[in-house]
């Protein structure tokens, strides 16, 4: 009796470090996913903020006004 049990915790051991290894991979996996939506949705913001006032100042020149 005390065999099967030792047996079968150490299959439940062995059962739990594969869920371990499977939960991990998921965690980075969403960490990379959270990253790069991060990473696509700033860099945009980034450029328009910089390229914007440029535009703006390319096309008031077109029209006379000038800033």
């Amino acid at each position: 009796m005390e065999e099967d049990i030792k047996r079968q915790i150490a299959e439940q051991r062995e059962l739990l470090q594969n869920v371990f290894v499977s939960v991990e991979k998921t965690r980075k996996y969403f960490m990379w996913t959270m990253i790069m939506s991060l990473v696509f949705f700033l860099l945009p913001l980034i450029a328009i903020l910089v390229l914007l006032p440029m535009i703006m100042s390319g096309l008031t020149v077109g029209y006379g006004g000038g800033l």
